[in-house]
């Protein structure tokens, strides 16, 4: 089934189920007010939710709506937990090597995770609001996945059951700031502003075939004011799938209903396929001519990023924001 979320009834937003084709939608009156709220009693709460979505596929549900992009905040507008994978070690060899760095051994054995932010989300078409362009202004297209309740300690074999729902993020990453703040030797913050979710999330069984061994074995298209930038196979080159990046989160603590586990920038060896972040492209362009010669986005520009399926038809429904100056307060 597919999922999202209205911008009403309060911050968590309200639980819509979406048809198949993305076109229609109803409220999921009377099973969960919010899409948290089904993922803290997901056993029970998604058998009905899925017969709902199959009411509204076969015409028969009530209180259907058109679709209005509009209008839907991200599927959970707020989350309790974000932490970020780097699963395509391509990514990271071509950026250490771009500065001179190896890749450490334990890197190919042990995923890279950071605490992002998840106290807000921006919607699929709510525009990316940066007070500066100097901030070496970023996206980086990524898939997630959403658990339910995650114990402590659990394998990969055991986290691979926990993934309820799959869906798409623009990370923004504020490429300027990192060098600092890393060089801190304390992690992220300022460099890593909030970040977009696709219209939806959907279950697992809706990706089919593309959906095995807790990758999803599909592209993921990438493109800037209109101009392909990048569709790198996000099933190939991922160091780490899923089901081991959920286990890595919940090593020494258990995650809660509803909490989002990134991918990290999908990249390919094959360097043909594009980009998926405007630093994996300047990366490239170092190796290749000794510096970068693509800027980071500026103000007006717009960032799509969409998965289709085998027959073509979109997953998710897009991403598609504008990069906007933030008013100061």
């Amino acid at each position: 089934m597919k999922l999202g979320s209205l911008k009403e009834g309060g911050r968590d937003g309200t639980l819509i189920v979406v048809s198949r084709d993305l076109r229609q939608g109803v409220r999921a009156t009377g099973i969960a007010a919010t899409l948290q709220q089904a993922l803290e009693d997901w056993s029970h709460l998604a058998p009905r939710l899925n017969a709902l979505y199959e009411s509204l596929n076969d015409g028969d549900a009530d209180g259907v709506f058109d679709i209005d992009l509009q209008a839907l905040a991200a599927p959970l507008p707020r989350a309790y937990e974000f932490v970020d994978g780097s699963a395509y070690l391509p990514h990271v060899a071509r950026v250490r090597r771009a500065r001179g760095a190896e890749v450490p051994e334990s890197f190919y054995t042990d995923p890279l995770m950071y605490q992002a932010t998840s106290a807000g989300f921006y919607g699929p078409r709510d525009a990316v609001k940066v007070v500066s362009e100097e901030y070496g202004i970023d996206l980086e297209a990524e898939l997630v996945v959403i658990t339910d309740d995650v114990p402590m300690a659990v394998t990969p074999e055991q986290a691979a059951g926990h993934i309820q729902l799959i869906g798409l993020v623009n990370d923004v990453s504020l490429r300027n700031l990192i060098p600092g703040e890393l060089a801190k030797g304390f992690g992220f913050l300022q460099s890593k502003p909030r970040s977009a979710l696709s219209p939806v999330f959907v279950t697992p069984d809706e990706l089919g075939d593309a959906w095995q061994d807790s990758k999803v074995h599909l592209p993921l298209l990438t493109h800037i004011n209109g101009e392909w930038f990048g569709a790198p196979e996000a099933g190939v080159d991922m160091q780490f799938n899923f089901a081991q990046l959920v286990a890595h989160a919940a090593k020494t603590r258990p995650l809660g209903a509803g909490a989002i586990v990134g991918s990290g920038t999908i990249a390919n060896e094959d360097t043909s396929k594009g980009a998926s972040c405007f630093a994996e492209q300047r990366t490239v362009e170092t190796l290749r001519d000794g510096k970068p010669s693509t800027p980071f986005m500026s103000f007006g520009d717009v960032v799509r990023i969409e998965m289709f399926d085998a027959a073509g038809e979109s997953i998710f429904g897009a991403i598609e924001q504008r990069i906007e100056q933030a008013a100061k307060p």
